[in-house]
Formats: C-alpha cells, sequence, structure tokens
C-alpha cells in the first residue's frame, strides 16, 4: 500500500520541479538562430522579460556578431534597431536586481554592440560596477578592466581601484586568463613594485598553464609593451608557448606578436622563421582585405624577393577595397619593406587621397611621411598633405602631434613657415619630453636651410625657438630624478642640437641618478653611451657592476651590450676583467641561449677587446650555426642584415689573423669583393694634402701608395716602402698624378692590385700611414676607440708599421705651417721605425 502511495505522488513531484526550474521564454530566447528572432521575442513578451531575460538577449545578440566575419557584422543594424532600445531601456531599469556577473557581462555585451560609452545604460553599469567593486570575482574584475580599457579610461581613478584590489588579492589568482587580463587593462596605473610581482606572478604561472591558451602569453607580451620593459625571461617563456601553437596563430596573431616583438626589441630568430614559413602557407587563403592587410603588414618586411613580388600583386587586386586604416597599415608596410613597384604605390597614394578627410591630424602625418620615403611624385597630393598639415598644427595643443605634425612638414623640401606655426611651436615646448624637443630642433634646423629669406625676416623667430628649446631641454634634465624615464626619452635622440647643447648635463643628471641603473635597465643604458660616444669613467664602473653582480643568472642578456660598449669606446678597466674572464669560459650550453645574430655581435665584440673564447668561436663557425644565420638574416630588416654580415666578415678576419690555431677558413672573399665594388669613397681634402707631403718627404710621388689593398681587405690611407738604411724605395708602375685640392679620387682598390707578395728585394718595413678622423675617437677625449686598435693590431700582424695621425695632431696649433706638417710626418715616418 505505502509502494503505491509513494508511486502516486511521483508524478506531481516532478511536475512541481519541473514547474519551478522551467522558464519558457528562456528557452525561446536561448533558441534564436538571429537577431530578428531575439527582437521578435522582446517585442511579443516586453512585460514579463525579467534580469535573466535581458542578459540572455545581450548575449545572444553579440554571439550573433561574433560568429561573423568583420567585414558582414552588422552591429549598426542591431544599435539601431527599435526594440534594441526597448531592451538597452529594460536593462537600465534592472541593474539593481543584477548579479555580479550579469551586470559585468551586460556592460561587456553593450560595448562590443557598439553602444555608446555616453550612453545612459552604460554609465549606469559603470557606476554600479564600481559600487560593487570590492565583491567582485578575479575573473569578474578583469572583465570589468577590460570594459574600462575599451572606453579609453586607463588612467581613471576607478582603474587605480582595480590595480589595489588586484595588489592586495594577487596571490589568489591562478587563472593565467584571468591575470593577463588584468596585466593588460591595469598597466598604465601601476606602480615598480606592482609591475615586479606581476611579472614574478606571470612567469609562475606560465609554467603551469595549459600551453594551447597562446591568448595569455600575447596579452602579457602586451603588458611589457604598454610598460616598456622587456623583460626576457617572461619573453622566453612567451615566444615557447607561442612556438608550441605555430600552427594555430592566424595572420592577425602573427601581425600582433611581431609588432610587439619589434617595440620590444625582442628577436627571437625561431619564432621569425616559424612565422615566416606559417605566413608564406597562408598567401592563397588570405583573400579579404582584413586577414590580407594582417598578412602583408607580417609577413611583407621578412619576405624574400618572389614572396614580395607575389604579396605585391596580391595587393594590387585588393587595394581598392581596403578600408581608410587598412590603407595606412598598407603604405606603411610598404615602405618598411622599401617597396619600388611604382603601379602599387601610385594606387595605393590614390586610395590614401579619396579617404584624406576622415584621416586624424596622426594618421595624415604617418601617410606623408611614407609617401615621401616612398619617393611618391605627385605635387598635387603633396599640395593637399601639407595645407592639412598645416591647418591640424595650428590648432592642436598635444605635445606629440605637435612634435610629429612639426617633423614631418620639416621634410617637404621646400616650405615657408607662417608665424602661427612657430606660435604653437613655442607655446607647447613647455610642456615636451626630450625626444619631442629633440625632433623640434631637427626640424628647426631644416627650416633654417630651406628657407633662403631666414637671414632677413625669420632669424629672430628661429633664434628665439632654439633658445626656448635648450631652456627647456636643460630644465627637464636638472628635474630628471627616473632613471627608466630619462632613457625613455633619450632612446631616439640624436643630432647636433642634442650633443652640442644637451649632452653634458645629460652625462651629469645621469651620474646623479646613477644607483638606479639596475640589470632590468643596463641594456638600454649601455646603448645610449655606445650612441653618445662619450667616456665617464664612473658611468661604466656601475654598468660594470651591476653586470657581474648578476652574470650567472642573466648571462644570455646581461653581457652582449656592455661589451658591445666596451669595445666601441676601447674601455678596459680591472673591474672588466672578470667579466672578460667569464667569456672566456663560456659553456655551450649558455652560448645556445642567444640569437645567431646576437652571438655575432658578442663575438665580434670580444674579439674587438682581443678576447677569443674558444667554445664561442667555435660555435659560431659551424656550417649548421652559418645555416641558421643565413635564415635569420632573411628575415631582419636590410640595414640589420648588413650590419651582421659585416660583423661576420670581420670576426672571421680578427680570428684568421690572431687565432690560427683554431683553423677557422678564410670565406668571406667573394663578400670583400663584392663590398669594393659597391665602394665609391673619395680622397679627403686632408688626404690629399697629406699625399702631396709624402711625395716631398720620400721623394717623389712614386714612393707612396694611396689606398693599397692588404690581404684580408684591409684599405691603408697609404703606404710606403723603406730598406735596411730607413730609405724609401719606389712603386714600380705606381699613378704618379699629384691630386689638386678640388680633385677627387676613387678611394678604393678598383685601381689597385690585392697585395699577397712580401717585401720587394732590399726592403726592411712596410709602412701604413692612417689618418685618424673624429670618428677614431671619444667624443670628450683622445682615448682611441676599439676598432681602430684592432685595425692597427692587424696590420702589425700582416708586417705593417703602423703610423696613426691623430687628426687633433694634425690640426693643431704647432702644425699651423706646411714646414710643420713635413717635420712631424717626417719624424712619424722615419723616427718610429725602430
Amino acid at each position: 500500500m505505502f509502494r503505491l502511495q509513494c508511486m502516486g505522488y511521483l508524478p506531481l513531484r516532478f511536475y512541481s520541479i519541473r514547474m519551478m526550474s522551467s522558464d519558457t521564454l528562456l528557452d525561446q530566447l536561448s533558441n534564436c538562430r538571429n537577431e530578428d528572432h531575439v527582437f521578435n521575442i522582446v517585442g511579443k513578451y516586453k512585460a514579463k522579460i525579467s534580469v535573466k531575460h535581458v542578459g540572455c538577449a545581450f548575449s545572444m545578440l553579440w554571439q550573433f556578431q561574433k560568429e561573423k566575419p568583420q567585414l558582414l557584422r552588422t552591429t549598426e543594424f542591431v544599435k539601431n534597431h527599435p526594440q534594441f532600445l526597448a531592451l538597452r531601456i529594460l536593462a537600465e531599469n534592472k541593474i539593481e536586481s543584477m548579479d555580479d556577473d550579469t551586470l559585468v557581462d551586460m556592460l561587456y555585451n553593450a560595448l562590443r554592440l557598439s553602444v555608446e560609452p555616453s550612453d545612459s545604460l552604460i554609465e549606469e553599469l559603470i557606476i554600479e560596477g564600481w559600487n560593487r567593486i570590492e565583491g567582485f570575482r578575479m575573473s569578474t574584475l578583469s572583465k570589468f578592466a577590460v570594459c574600462l580599457n575599451d572606453q579609453h579610461l586607463h588612467h581613471s581613478p576607478l582603474m587605480g581601484k582595480i590595480a589595489d584590489i588586484v595588489s592586495r588579492k594577487l596571490d589568489f589568482v591562478q587563472n593565467i586568463r584571468v591575470l593577463s587580463t588584468l596585466m593588460v587593462s591595469i598597466s598604465a596605473v601601476i606602480s615598480p613594485h606592482l609591475q615586479d610581482r606581476l611579472i614574478e606572478k606571470a612567469e609562475s604561472l606560465l609554467e603551469v598553464m595549459d600551453p594551447a591558451q597562446y591568448n595569455s602569453p600575447r596579452r602579457i607580451t602586451q603588458f611589457l609593451r604598454n610598460v616598456k620593459y622587456s623583460h626576457r625571461p617572461l619573453l622566453e617563456k612567451c615566444n615557447k608557448v607561442f612556438l608550441q601553437n605555430i600552427k594555430e596563430l592566424d595572420a592577425e596573431n602573427f601581425s600582433i606578436i611581431l609588432g610587439l616583438y619589434q617595440s620590444l626589441q625582442f628577436n627571437n630568430c625561431e619564432f621569425r622563421l616559424a612565422a615566416k614559413k606559417r605566413l608564406t602557407q597562408m598567401v592563397d587563403s588570405c583573400t579579404d582585405p582584413v586577414s590580407f592587410t594582417r598578412l602583408f603588414a607580417a609577413l611583407g618586411p621578412m619576405a624574400g624577393l618572389e614572396t614580395r613580388e607575389s604579396l605585391e600583386s596580391a595587393a594590387l587586386l585588393i587595394i581598392e577595397d581596403l578600408s581608410p586604416q587598412q590603407a595606412v597599415a598598407m603604405v606603411e608596410t610598404m615602405e618598411e619593406m622599401e617597396c619600388r613597384n611604382p603601379q602599387l604605390i601610385q594606387k595605393t597614394a590614390s586610395v590614401l587621397q579619396k579617404y584624406l578627410g576622415m584621416y586624424k591630424p596622426v594618421d595624415v602625418a604617418r601617410i606623408t611621411q611614407t609617401l615621401l620615403l616612398l619617393h611618391y611624385q605627385n605635387p598635387e597630393v603633396y599640395t593637399k598633405l601639407r595645407n592639412l598639415l598645416v591647418s591640424f598644427l595650428k590648432v592642436s595643443m598635444i605635445p606629440c602631434e605637435v612634435s610629429m605634425l612639426t617633423r614631418v612638414l620639416s621634410m617637404f623640401p621646400s616650405l615657408r613657415v607662417d608665424e602661427e606655426v612657430t606660435s604653437r611651436v613655442d607655446a607647447v615646448l613647455p610642456q615636451c619630453n626630450l625626444s619631442e624637443l629633440n625632433s623640434f630642433a631637427l626640424a628647426i634646423a631644416k627650416w633654417i636651410r630651406n628657407d633662403t629669406s631666414y637671414r632677413y625676416s625669420t632669424a629672430g623667430v628661429y633664434v628665439k625657438l632654439l633658445q626656448n628649446l635648450n631652456k627647456r631641454g636643460l630644465e627637464r634634465l636638472k628635474k630628471a630624478d627616473n632613471m627608466d624615464s630619462l632613457l625613455e626619452e633619450l632612446k631616439y635622440i640624436s643630432g647636433e642640437w642634442f650633443e652640442d647643447t644637451l649632452l653634458l648635463e645629460t652625462i651629469a643628471t645621469c651620474q646623479r641618478i646613477m644607483d638606479q641603473i639596475t640589470w632590468k635597465n643596463i641594456h638600454e643604458f649601455a646603448l645610449f653611451l655606445t650612441r653618445t660616444n662619450y667616456v665617464c669613467t664612473s658611468l661604466l664602473d656601475r654598468i660594470a657592476t651591476v653586470t657581474l653582480e648578476d652574470i650567472n643568472k642573466r648571462i644570455n642578456f646581461l653581457l652582449t651590450y656592455p661589451i658591445l660598449l666596451t669595445y666601441i669606446i676601447h674601455y678596459n678597466p680591472k673591474t672588466w676583467e672578470y667579466m672578460f674572464l667569464y667569456c672566456m669560459k663560456f659553456n655551450v650550453s649558455n652560448i645556445y641561449t642567444f640569437d645567431p645574430h646576437m652571438l655575432v655581435l658578442l663575438g665580434y665584440s670580444l674579439a674587438v677587446a682581443n678576447y677569443f673564447p674558444e667554445d664561442l668561436i667555435r660555435a659560431i663557425f659551424n656550417v649548421d650555426f652559418l645555416a641558421k644565420l643565413d635564415a635569420q638574416l632573411e628575415t631582419l630588416p636590410d640595414a640589420l642584415n648588413v650590419r651582421i654580415r659585416l660583423r661576420l666578415m670581420e670576426l672571421n678576419r680578427a680570428i684568421c689573423l690572431e687565432c690560427p690555431e683554431f683553423e677557422v677558413p678564410w670565406f668571406h672573399d667573394r663578400y670583400c669583393q663584392q663590398l669594393q665594388r659597391k665602394g665609391n669613397g673619395c680622397i679627403s681634402a686632408v688626404q690629399q694634402q697629406i699625399h702631396k707631403m709624402l711625395g716631398e718627404i720620400l721623394g717623389g710621388i712614386s714612393y707612396s701608395k694611396v689606398a693599397p689593398l692588404t690581404p684580408y681587405y684591409y684599405i691603408i690611407d697609404f703606404e710606403c716602402i723603406l730598406d735596411k738604411q730607413k730609405r724609401p724605395l719606389p712603386y714600380v708602375g705606381q699613378n704618379t698624378l699629384l691630386f689638386s685640392e678640388h680633385e677627387k679620387v676613387q678611394w678604393g682598390p678598383q685601381s689597385q692590385a690585392l697585395e699577397r707578395k712580401g717585401l720587394p728585394p732590399g726592403s726592411e718595413r712596410r709602412v701604413a700611414l692612417e689618418f685618424l678622423d673624429y670618428k677614431a675617437f671619444c667624443k670628450n677625449s683622445h682615448h682611441i676607440k676599439g676598432e681602430a686598435m684592432m685595425k692597427k693590431r692587424h696590420l702589425e700582424i700582416l708586417g705593417y708599421h703602423v703610423v696613426q695621425i691623430p687628426h687633433f695632431e694634425w690640426n693643431s696649433m704647432e702644425l699651423s705651417t706646411k714646414d710643420a706638417w713635413v717635420e712631424y710626418l717626417r719624424k712619424k715616418i722615419f723616427a718610429e721605425v725602430s
């Protein structure tokens, strides 16, 4: 009887549970197949729609858009639909009833459906989120932070509040996706201490994450770009994940990652080669404007000639369909590729001209600069661009924008600068950083050169501008108290204005805050000193101290630039000896943590300093390594490619001359011959002067040889041969033409045979005379730089007695007459020969 009673109650109980859990309207919304179905249900059941229904409706509307390709999305249709307005009103009325996740999801979906940030729904959702923020779960907080980021609230107090919460609860974050999202969002408002903690946390979570989640490492890399910190260990870990997912990455991801790496100056050979291979495979499948533009931007700069031609041909077919921003991306990539396809340049310029009225000032500046660098010829287009730039400049008050507009305007060969332009520049100077001030200085220098009437009409204006520039620059340096910020401002500074006006004050500022030089910024600082060519022993000793403190932990990225600096300025105090000895004990496991091109630079730098670690040399001059280097060089920018090939040749020469016991073959004959064919140097006025005087000293022009080529392809300024009694010997068949003061003569081996024979019978010594101009010395001393010293060593190994003639001696007051010069040369040649 009891069993029957239970069976009798079962249907009723199950029916009650079903009634409690069933929501027909929610089921209908969840089963909608397109936006119209959602809007039909909203219009039909407005009175019955609850918080859950509103949330589901927004979620479904965004899901439909998300599933469509970018070009086929219909957010404008959705946003302007009458029922969407009704849905927004319903959502706004139910905000207080929403739970935290529904609230944030609503904000996220509404923004992706292009609801304006000024819309009352968005504003109310943000205010409610602010009120609840302390109770958010970390995943909810990360999504809320993304929404604020989308509205450009990077520096807002609310973002600062999120950073504070992250700081307090960071230890509890165990999800790499949540962490990486928060890192990107709060990057603009974090302290250095929190930055270090976030990096440490990211490193630990990357160790245990699912390797398939490559978006998280991509966001971490973006965070490092945002905070302008190339943290090598973390980048290496992110790069490892990217390599594991190389087949899953699309053109957009490759474009983003390569762009981030470029900003961080992180060149990973393995990733670039893998990216090049994968992108090349995608060429035929990327046919729509969006995917092709991304492919073009990622692959173009590192593609080979054949692939470049294919990309350019494909670009011609699709160029007319590009959006305004895609056209800008395309033309900038063409400039990076050094494109010389006139048809493609012409068509791209036509598309850009069509969109000119839609571009922001910075876009117009980028377009103008790129077209000028591509040597595009169309005076009418340039007139339009110039007028636009001037009109933007006259109303802008944003320092970086005014700086960029001014710099690009100065690229025009002839431009009359009116008072409104110079007044605008003068007005923003107090707000400018050192980089922007330097940009203005370069522009003003060009205006002075191009404005033929400046002596009469505008000289006073330019002088006042330069005086104001000098004042602002010196003031900014005196106030500087953060090394990282200072190095960021100095990163791209160069030119006479900086060297003449700010260099000494910059060095003094660096000395004042040199305790802030750490392993984190030592790369940038060493590169800065390398560019300045300035010797400051206290700063160099600080670099040595920092390098040695962490050399065991971070050898693969600590050594290269300090040693690069050392070889350039030929600075080698006792404090550096341990570092060089450490390099001499290099083991192979350390060597292979370097990218091939960086290993070549390191090897060359050590060779200039007269250090030759055997393991390092054998690792470089290895068939497999050289093949890998060749493959990498094909992906690098042309300028860097040329530089690395030259350094490899110079390293090869140094090993052959100084370490024959390593038995490394000389394999650069053909390369050096190509360089000689390309060379077209001219003899300088000083060298012509010295050549005439050598004729008088030695007994005739046939007793000295101009620009002889030595074994291993060194070019010497002058060479003469002395016998055992120190008497000069003539050269048979020597060209006896004395060069007139204005006559240009080929300075190279075209008219000289490569000397590989021994000394002529009866001779004792070859003498090589080298005139050392200012480039061979450090800026603030008579200290000879490393490359000039290495050349002297090598010439001595080849059997030369080397006479170096420093420019400051030749141009000194003591040598102000012809007789003094002749006597100086006579002593140098004869008295110093032992």
